[in-house]
């Protein structure tokens, strides 16, 4: 995630990203915030996570949120954020012998 732990989907006029922009900055938090209404990549980026066009859509240490909540915000900021897939499978091992 480009070095955050925190990423914002939003649109300069949607009042809920508005909310969660400055939810964020209130807490002292750094995070990417992409404008899906300029950015037809990040737009299907966003897209391809949710399964809709929703804004706003927070990525919060791996956790995927589509709207603002400030309960789920600080849920998943409580948490460790989930191993990558790679981390998990450099872990694993197979002892083929006893297969």
């Amino acid at each position: 995630m480009e070095g955050s732990d925190i990423i914002v989907y939003s649109t300069p006029t949607c009042q809920y990203c508005g909310m969660a922009r400055s939810y964020l900055q209130g807490k002292g938090l750094k995070f990417i915030d992409y404008d899906v209404s300029k950015d037809e990549a990040r737009l299907n980026e966003m897209v391809a996570l949710t399964g809709q066009g929703s804004v706003p859509v927070l990525i919060v240490n791996g956790r995927v949120m589509v709207g603002f909540n400030r309960q789920l915000v600080d849920a998943a900021l409580a948490k460790q954020r989930p191993p990558k897939r790679e981390e998990i499978m450099g872990n694993l091992f197979f002892d083929i012998i006893n297969i």
